[in-house]
């Protein structure tokens, strides 16, 4: 299954008590459709009571499968709380974008788009290196030293 189609098939689910388990989502969700993967998103802060962060995915075999799952079981209560099911969003790459943890100029994207043609890159190379030879300014201005206009 590629990427884009596992997205298809995964919902996301809201509002869940701290006493729900991946077991018991799996329980409240299989009446829809061959679930491929449940996943409650741990809780990161160590001083939190709660176990998760209160939302899970549930990834189908089948897309349909998925928005039969959204069709029935949003705003349906689970453990005494109303939970919200949509369709999951394609996760932001952390790789790349404005909010990756990687420089901007060091991203594949970033790099096609500002592509240095080959003979600029030679170009600064020799300026920097001190081969390269500008032309005098003041080249071509040898008969200028008088103000006016010229004499006929």
């Amino acid at each position: 299954m590629t990427d884009s189609s596992r997205w298809k098939a995964t919902v996301h689910v809201s509002g869940l008590p701290p006493v729900v388990t991946a077991a018991n989502l799996r329980d409240a969700f299989i009446p829809f459709g061959e679930i491929a993967d449940v996943t409650l998103e741990k809780n990161a802060d160590p001083n939190s009571t709660d176990p998760h962060r209160g939302f899970a995915y549930v990834e189908y075999e089948d897309a349909d499968d998925a928005k039969e799952a959204i069709d029935n079981m949003d705003q349906s209560e689970l453990f005494g709380r109303v939970i919200k099911v949509t369709a999951a969003k394609v996760p932001k790459s952390a790789t790349e974008g404005l909010e990756s943890r990687t420089a901007l100029w060091k991203q594949e994207e970033w790099l096609a788009q500002n592509e240095v043609s080959e003979e600029d890159r030679l170009a600064h190379q020799q300026a920097e290196s001190g081969a390269f030879e500008a032309e005098d300014p003041m080249q071509g201005l040898e008969g200028l030293d008088v103000a006016g206009p010229k004499p006929e």
